[in-house]
């Protein structure tokens, strides 16, 4: 029983490491910077739902980016606040703003996604990039970074949606789980195996977007106007990454485990929508993270020398790798917390797996 136990450890363990030595082709080789001396025009696309306070706050930075040809679609997917005040005060002020109201209507039923479509033929550039209305961009040129990264080829854009930093538990898991994620659809893409994006940052061409007729294969889901949209579209030659800090964007983390569970799942709720490969590859990812513990956790019963040797090695091999992601998107602050916030995200992922499941999935809102 011993032996067996120890060899499955290890069998588990080496399958932690091949993901973490595939990762550290995102971790290790530095990223190429578009030499582009053309800089396209470039549509901004914001949809918000009752987001009067983050747009009366983040409206002013993204017109304040130093991009030279850009305009601003702001979308009020009938939002019961200021919103539609806002906005059309701010277009009133600034050209640049393009409003889109979008009413009640019971016929449509698909959220975000309807609102975004009415935004996207609004739209007069070819080249779009997208954020959350909660979101504020690191620098102003995190427009310009990250439309100098499309060219005749490269026609999506993967950048990095942070989240600010605070003081809390709740705080490190949201944050650490945003940077795992973040890893991973790197290292994908990197690797010509593209399969999602965060619509925090992203972006992509309307001609893209036609050729997949919108978001119709996944109006009836909820989310996945991102990484749905990203995994049926990209390829191994037409997405581009934009990793530097000046290209980030910034949101404010939810503040409640209740608030983050239900975003979490309405995030997990479009996974099993995902191209079969990824599918499978994700979850062989979280299954051997989850026994990778739960066989340690018995090991250091049965064999507790051998069994530290086991989890020290693979720990030692994560640390590395994460240090070189963590560095690139300056999320150094959890690099030793890392074992431990893994425990306590594969402990929370579990039940929001469970929950969708066996309940009706939360809408956007």
């Amino acid at each position: 029983m011993e032996t067996l136990l120890l060899y499955l450890l290890i069998a588990v363990g080496l399958i932690n490491i091949l993901y973490y030595l595939f990762f550290a082709n995102f971790s290790f080789v530095k990223e190429v910077i578009p030499n582009n001396q053309k800089i396209y025009p470039v549509s901004l696309l914001v949809c918000a739902k009752n987001e009067a306070e983050n747009l009366e706050r983040n409206v002013p930075k993204w017109l304040a980016q130093n991009h030279p040809n850009f305009e601003l679609i702001l979308i009020d997917d009938h939002s019961q606040d200021k919103t539609r005040e806002i906005i059309e005060r701010f277009a009133r002020e600034d050209s640049r703003i393009i409003p889109v109201f979008v009413s009640a209507n019971d016929r449509f039923v698909s959220g975000k996604k309807y609102a975004l479509t009415l935004g996207i033929k609004k739209a007069t550039h070819t080249r779009m990039v997208f954020t959350d209305a909660d979101c504020k961009p690191a620098s102003t040129a995190w427009l310009t970074k990250m439309s100098c990264h499309f060219s005749e080829q490269k026609a999506i854009v993967l950048g990095f949606g942070a989240y600010l930093k605070k003081p809390t538990l709740l705080n490190k898991i949201i944050r650490f789980e945003t940077f795992i994620t973040a890893l991973q659809y790197f290292s994908y893409a990197k690797l010509g195996m593209p399969y999602m994006g965060v619509g925090r940052n992203l972006g992509y061409t309307r001609h893209l977007y036609e050729s997949q007729n919108g978001f119709s294969a996944h109006m009836h889901i909820a989310s996945g106007d991102d990484d749905l949209f990203v995994n049926a579209a990209g390829t191994s030659n037409n997405v581009s990454l934009c990793t530097e800090s000046q290209a980030f964007t910034y949101s404010e983390p939810k503040t409640s485990f209740k608030a983050w569970f239900r975003q979490k799942r309405r995030h997990i709720s479009t996974a099993n929508q995902y191209k079969s490969r990824h599918k499978v590859l994700l979850a062989v990812y979280f299954i051997a993270n989850f026994f990778f513990w739960i066989l340690a956790a018995f090991g250091l019963f049965i064999a507790f020398k051998t069994t530290t040797i086991i989890v020290a090695v693979r720990v030692m091999v994560q640390l590395v790798v994460y240090f070189g992601a963590a560095k690139k998107l300056k999320q150094l602050d959890l690099l030793l917390f890392s074992p431990l916030l893994e425990l306590f995200l594969i402990c929370l992922q579990l039940p929001i797996f469970i929950t969708n499941l066996v309940s009706s999935k939360p809408r956007w809102n």
